[in-house]
Parts: C-alpha cells; structure tokens; sequence
C-alpha cells in the first residue's frame, strides 16, 4: 500500500494530509471563505494558492495530497505541482471519482456536483484522472459512499475495481451522511475472489460528528488505512465559530481552535491520516500545531459533550451555503 511509505516518516505531521476541496474550485461551503479567498477566485489565482499551500504543506512534513474529481480544478492544479517538482517522490497521492463537477467555476451555479456511482462513471472519470495525475496517482476513491449506493453492489463494477488494483492502485472509498457507519461496514463486507475489495476509507470525523468511530475502529483492525476528513466540520470549530468550550480549550493549551479540533481526531488510535482542508498558508500553520497538543484527560471530557446527534449535524452541514 502506499501509505506504508508514510510508516517510516518521522516528522510530527506525518499523520496530517492536504485535502484540496477548498481551493481546487470558486465555490464551497465551508464557513469563513469570503475571508479566506478574497474577491479574486479565477483560475490562476486557485491554482497559485494551490501551489502556495502544496509548497508549505511540503516544507511542513505533509506527505498525503487529496483531491477529486470534484473539486474543480483541484487535479490539474495538483498535478502541475508535481510536474514542476520531479525530485518530490515521497508523497502519496490520492484522488476521487462518483462526482461530477457541474458549476463551470462558478459560486452561485444551481448544482456544484452530481453524484453517479455507476461503472460508467468510474471508467468516464478514471481516463480523465489518469490523463492528469498518471502513474503519480496512489489512491483512487469512490467519492461519499452512502448504505444505499450502487456501488456497493455492482459486482461489475468491482470486478473493474480489483483489475486496477491488480495493476498497482490502491482502491478505496469515502463516506457522508448520518449513516457513515453502515456504508463502511458495507463496504468492509465487499470481497473479489475472496479479498476485501477495499484498502482504505476515508470519513468525516469530528468534535461534533463521532458517530463513525467505532467502523472506523473496525476498518483499521481490518488493515485499512483510515483518513479522516471535516475534522474542522466545514469551518464549524474554527475560532471565528467555535463552541465556548473548544474556546476554552485552545486557550489552555495556547494554541488555536483549529489546532485542537483537529487534535481530537490526531488521538485516536486508528486514525491513519487526518486532513487540513485549509485555504491559506497561515491556517495550514496553525492547523499543523495539532502533532503538538496534548490533551488532558479533563480537557478530552469537556470536548466530548460537544457532540451533536449524527442526523442533526448532517441536517446542518446540508444547511451551508455555497460560498
């Protein structure tokens, strides 16, 4: 697996990712993004701060880059990173298909993506990933499984699936919705030939959305490598938004409210990679500060009565605007 190159990594962010869905497009929902991106959205102006973020990310000890098909432009922009970087050969590189994006660089288009988990689909999208990331592609991901998706189901379509995997990609598949848990123990019962079809997942984790742990327990007991994405619940546990209680946290441990939001997800012990989604450099700074809190055991017990009741989280997260 790819991320057996990460097993040997030393640096404390070893177990931080960059995920691209922020910046890759105009349009997103996470809250603050007005301020975060400013009036200049265009396409030079995403793929610069794309590569402003990839660079420091680098610098910082950040090993694991994720895109998607979805997220705008995010694979070009990440690939013309790595074209101008020959000597980078110790990243892993992981990208996503089952979404299509719909806004033509827009902020207010009607749809932003369209969700299709058909074979077509994947075979649509993995030509046009691998016309833009080639072979530097480790990781390809069914893009927000759900329990009632095809793609749980279509042994065509994982017969297709185990053939790339048989030529050297890592398959794998992330997860939305208050029922994350029954798709990734779906998921985890997905076999070709007698194998576990899958090798990785990726789930939204967080102060106030736990209700995937104990799945994402199993999957890491199973051998997958977890990644966990939202640990910042779209802006949700940022400073400007932040719970009184994760407030008060930060301020005991002097450091950021993003820091520790993203330092409960760091603690737990099957979480493999935990992703920044962020959109500036100086966030990406202070989001990496979370290898270094040290949470109290009274500290641990406060941030968990923040926890809100999965169907009423993702009531809200389908709330957020457009920005």
């Amino acid at each position: 697996m790819p991320f057996a190159r990460l097993a040997t990594a030393t640096t404390p962010t070893c177990h931080l990712g960059l995920g691209l869905a922020a910046i890759g497009r105009p349009g997103y929902i996470n809250l603050g993004r007005s301020d975060d991106l400013g009036e200049d959205r265009g396409v030079e102006a995403l793929r610069t701060r794309t590569h402003e973020l990839l660079d420091a990310a680098y610098a910082q000890g950040v090993r694991y880059f994720d895109a998607a098909r979805s997220y705008g432009r995010s694979e070009e922009f990440l690939a013309d990173w790595l074209k101008a970087r020959p000597d980078v050969d110790d990243v892993v590189i992981g990208s996503k298909w089952g979404y299509t994006y719909t806004a033509d660089w827009s902020t207010d288009a009607e749809r932003h993506e369209v969700k299709d988990h058909s074979l077509a689909a994947y075979e649509r999208q993995r030509v046009e990933t691998e016309a833009l990331l080639g072979d530097r592609l480790d990781l390809y991901q069914i893009h927000s499984v759900t329990p009632e998706s095809p793609a749980l189901t279509d042994k065509e379509l994982h017969a297709r699936l185990a053939e790339a995997a048989g030529g050297g990609l890592t398959v794998g598949f992330s997860t939305s919705g208050p029922a994350q848990a029954d798709a990734i123990r779906a998921a985890l019962a997905v076999t070709v030939d007698g194998e576990p079809l899958f090798r990785t997942v990726q789930s939204t984790y967080n102060a106030l959305e736990t209700s995937a742990g104990p799945a994402l327990a199993e999957a890491h007991d199973a051998g997958l490598t977890v990644i966990v994405k939202e640990g910042m619940a779209n802006g949700r546990l940022a400073a400007a938004h932040a719970p009184e209680a994760l407030r008060s946290v930060a301020e005991e441990t002097g450091l950021g409210c993003d820091a520790v939001a993203l330092a409960v997800v760091l603690r737990q012990p099957w979480a493999g990679v935990v992703l920044s989604g962020a959109a500036t450099t100086a966030q990406l700074a202070s989001n990496l500060h979370a290898a270094a809190v040290d949470l109290t055991d009274d500290q641990v017990s406060r941030l968990a009565g923040l926890v809100e009741e999965p169907g009423t989280y993702w009531e809200r997260r389908g709330q957020l605007p457009w920005h």
